[in-house]
């Protein structure tokens, strides 16, 4: 079975930007509850809707205080459990990453560590791409980011 998950969180100053786990360098963070890793939340909800269940806001609430500021791989451990609740085993993950900046290449590896870790899923079977929007849109104007992913699980 395969799931699909879309994401996007604009910039806010005076956050750290979160991707994949990882604390990027770049002049904004993204705004959100949680750490607002648009790239974890897009493959938790690709993990979720693979399994039919309701996507990461009901896990997680927008409002509730104790998802303040949580780190977006405690949603991907969270799906990796419910995944395997239900007696289905993950098999790979796909997402790519839509920004103008920063540039995502250089942190790849250790993002795709930290999601395989979170998911109890081999690294090398985490795909993450980046592209930019060729500057349309709210990616383009730079004011956020934007995820997909796709997960299968068997």
């Amino acid at each position: 079975m395969v799931g699909f998950g879309y994401d996007v969180h604009q910039f806010k100053q005076g956050r750290p930007l979160i991707l994949g786990g990882v604390e990027i360098p770049h002049t904004h963070g993204l705004d959100g509850h949680s750490d607002a890793d648009v790239l974890c939340h897009a493959i938790a909800d690709a993990v979720l809707g693979a399994l039919g269940l309701p996507d990461i806001g009901h896990y997680f609430p927008p409002g509730d205080p104790e998802c303040l500021n949580i780190s977006s791989l405690k949603i991907l451990e969270k799906a990796a459990a419910l995944c395997r609740e239900q007696g289905y085993t993950l098999v790979n993950i796909d997402s790519t990453l839509v920004a103008e900046a920063p540039k995502i290449l250089p942190h790849r590896d250790a993002m795709k560590e930290n999601i395989g870790r979170a998911l109890g899923l081999d690294p090398a079977r985490v795909g993450i791409k980046a592209t930019t929007n060729e500057t349309m849109g709210f990616v383009g104007r730079r004011e956020g980011i934007a995820a997909m992913a796709v997960a299968q699980v068997q």
